[in-house]
This record gives C-alpha cells, sequence and structure tokens, in this order.
C-alpha cells in the first residue's frame, strides 16, 4: 500500500473516531438541557455515559496526538516523542532489531533451509537461462579486453615472462628430458631409424667407398684387391647396421644408452651446461625480442578470444554452454556436491551475519537518526496512526462505561 492510500485510510478513522467525541458531546449537551426540563433517571444515565466518554476520547485523543504532534500546536513537556527522540529510538530499534532478529538461535533456523544448489540447478537447465549466462558472461569479457590497453598487458606478460626465466634452469629442463625420453626407450626408435639410414647409405654409396679405398691404396696394390676391400668394408658396415636394426638387444644399443643418460646427468650437473643454456637464453629473449614477442601473443590471446565472444555459435560459447549443463545435472543429482555448496553457503552466510550484525544496528540507527523528526513522525503515524485510532474509540467507550458504572453506585448505594 502506497502512502497516498495510508494517508487516506488514516484521515478516514481519525475523522470517525473524532466523529465519535462530537457525537458524545452532542449527546452530553442534550441531556444536559433535557435534565433540566425532566428530571428522568434515564437522561441522567446517558448523561453520566456522554460526559465520562468525552473525557476519555479527549484523553486518548491527547495521548496520541502527543506520540506524533503537539496537541493543538501547544509546546507541552513530553509530547510529539517520536520528532525529540528519534536518535533515542533509532538506537533502540537497531538493538532490537539485531537481539530478536539477527541472534544465532533465530537465524540459525533459517541459515538451515537455504538450498542454493538445487536452485542454481534448475536455473541453470533452463536452454534460455544457459544462452544468457553465456551471453552476459561473454560481454563481461568483451569489455575488459576492449578497456584494457594493449601496450600495458603486452608489458605484464613480458614482465612476467622475464620473471619466469630469471630462475628458469634450462639446462636442467634438457637434461631431464633426454633421460626421460631414454626411460621410455624412445630414444631406441631413433637408433633404429639411424642404422637403418646407415645401412642404405653404405650400400646406394659402395662406389664412393671403392674410390676412396683406391685413393688411399699404395699404387702397387692392384685394383681387384682393393676393389675386394672396399666390397668387404660396405658389406661389414651394412651388416653390422643392419644387426643394429633389427636387433633391440645389440650391445651399440646399450651403449648409446648408457651414453645418453650419462650426458643428461652431464647436462643438468655441470656448471659449464648451466652457463652455456643461460648464454642462448639471454640471447633469444633480449628485451627487444621479448616485448616483440609478447605484444604478438596478447594480439593473437585478444583477437582469437574477441573472435570467439562476438560470434554467436562459436566454439568457446559451445563448450561453456555444455559445461553449464553438465553442471546443472550434478548441482541436481551429486548429494556430495550439493552438501558441500550447500553447507559452504550456510557456514558463510551465518559467520557473515553473525560477524555483521553491529552493521545491521548501526544502519538502522543512522536511518532514522538522519531522516528529519517530522519525517520520521509522519512515517510512523501512515505506519501505527489507523490502529491508534481504535484506542481514541476505545477510550471513547470505555470511559463512557466507567462514567455510567460510578453513575449507577453513586445512586444506588450513596
Amino acid at each position: 500500500m502506497n502512502d497516498h492510500l495510508k494517508r487516506k485510510q488514516l484521515q478516514k478513522y481519525k475523522m470517525f473516531a473524532t466523529g465519535l467525541f462530537v457525537l458524545m458531546a452532542v449527546v452530553f449537551v442534550i441531556t444536559t438541557v433535557l435534565e433540566k426540563q425532566n428530571p428522568a433517571h434515564w437522561i441522567g444515565y446517558i448523561r453520566a455515559f456522554s460526559e465520562a466518554a468525552m473525557v476519555g476520547a479527549l484523553a486518548d485523543w491527547f495521548a496520541v496526538t502527543a506520540l506524533f504532534h503537539h496537541p493543538l500546536g501547544l509546546k507541552i513537556p513530553h509530547t510529539n516523542l517520536i520528532q525529540n527522540s528519534k536518535e533515542r529510538i533509532g538506537d533502540n530499534l537497531g538493538t532490537f532489531v539485531v537481539s530478536n532478529f539477527l541472534s544465532p538461535q533465530n537465524i540459525r533456523p533459517y541459515i538451515q533451509k537455504i538450498r542454493i544448489s538445487n536452485i542454481a540447478g534448475e536455473w541453470l537447465s533452463k536452454e534460455k537461462n544457459q544462452r544468457n549466462l553465456v551471453g552476459e558472461l561473454s560481454k563481461m569479457v568483451l569489455n575488459i579486453l576492449h578497456k584494457l590497453d594493449d601496450d600495458a598487458a603486452a608489458e605484464l606478460i613480458a614482465k612476467k615472462a622475464r620473471e619466469m626465466t630469471n630462475d628458469l634452469k634450462i639446462n636442467r629442463i634438457v637434461g631431464s628430458g633426454i633421460e626421460y625420453l631414454v626411460e621410455k626407450e624412445d630414444h631406441q626408435k631413433m637408433i633404429t631409424g639411424l642404422a637403418k639410414q646407415i645401412k642404405e647409405y653404405v650400400l646406394t654409396n659402395q662406389q664412393i667407398v671403392k674410390e676412396r679405398v683406391q685413393k688411399e691404396s699404395y699404387f702397387l696394390i692392384p685394383k681387384f684387391v682393393d676393389d675386394t676391400i672396399a666390397d668387404k668394408i660396405t658389406n661389414g658396415l651394412s651388416k653390422f647396421f643392419e644387426e643394429v636394426e633389427n636387433n633391440p638387444g645389440h650391445s651399440l644399443r646399450a651403449e648409446i644408452t648408457a651414453k645418453l643418460f650419462a650426458f643428461s646427468e652431464e647436462v643438468q650437473s655441470e656448471k659449464k651446461w648451466e652457463d652455456e643454456f643461460r648464454n642462448i637464453k639471454n640471447d633469444f629473449l633480449t628485451d627487444v625480442k621479448l616485448k616483440e614477442y609478447s605484444a604478438d601473443i596478447w594480439r593473437s590471446i585478444k583477437q582469437s578470444l574477441t573472435q570467439e565472444l562476438e560470434e554467436e555459435d562459436s566454439a568457446l560459447k559451445r563448450y561453456l554452454t555444455k559445461n553449464l549443463s553438465e553442471l546443472s545435472q550434478n548441482l541436481q543429482t551429486d548429494e556430495k556436491l550439493q552438501y558441500k555448496i550447500d553447507h559452504w553457503v550456510r557456514v558463510t552466510a551465518y559467520k557473515y551475519i553473525l560477524k555483521n550484525t553491529h552493521q545491521a544496528s548501526h544502519l538502522i540507527s543512522s536511518t532514522v537518526g538522519n531522516w528529519e523528526g517530522r519525517e520520521l513522525s509522519e512515517k510512523l503515524e501512515l505506519e501505527v496512526g489507523k490502529d491508534l485510532q481504535f484506542i481514541r474509540v476505545n477510550g471513547t467507550l470505555v470511559g463512557g462505561l466507567v462514567g455510567l458504572i460510578i453513575y449507577t453506585v453513586s445512586n444506588f448505594f450513596i
């Protein structure tokens, strides 16, 4: 109900209470005149009732009016109580609300009824809400992306990259990588491939071997001897590497494996490798290059995100929608997840409310204290003034009955 209707209703009941007082005054005047002309007993009873009713009506009118105004504009002490005591009312009201409504025993039953997980799950299960949520998130992220300074973002990436690489031991990473590959025996494929390539190269280039043997041979040795030696060399090498290729347990493989393990340990532990890789890193990641890389990275990230967020049916939005659907399903069916979320919300809400009850008290106190005295009186009168008018009505009727009883007792027993 708005203030206009409340004001009309208050005025209506004020007129009713005042009209009842006026009626008693008229009855009193009439009965007083009649009593002088006709000494009938019943007139005295009515007169006594109306007289006492007027007194009761006036007394309660004064009491009700004194709460919100100075009666008849007269600044009588202890009147206009609301306006004169608004600070104390605000303090007492704030304390009352905190003590009686925000106490642990009062809020605990309501906190325990919180079921955020079910509400969130049902809300997220609707496609319209999923689209709206993804759309709003996209707008927020796009707004942030457009407002970000590109140079500042690139500089931040460069700074973080520099911080990460300053203490980065590349030699340890490389050494650990070699060790990992050897332990996984991935190097065996490389050995197999190299053995095959060397075998095929030797067989394909037998003529080169023959020419080399003849070149290094003495001029007295016949050519057929040199060719025989060259054939022995090529056949021996090709068979050796064929054995390496086909035999997983070949001794050469074991020797290469041992050498690789030793090399990985050397790369990780010796200072010369640490210095070597640091120099490579510093040459590769100069300040100028790092800024260029960071700017390129940021442009790529921003462009990709902007494109994904602006498209209606992008892969990113489909991914988000899919995850929201899964989350919705889990929120409605996974009891453990429901308990975790609801328990966390309850505990957090309970602690937050209890921790900030003084804020509620201060808010009520300061709000009431900042109101103008007349404004506070008018607000309270609009809220409770209608009911207070019944006090005036009851005062009129009860006063009249008390006056009637007194008159009756005085006539029969005195």
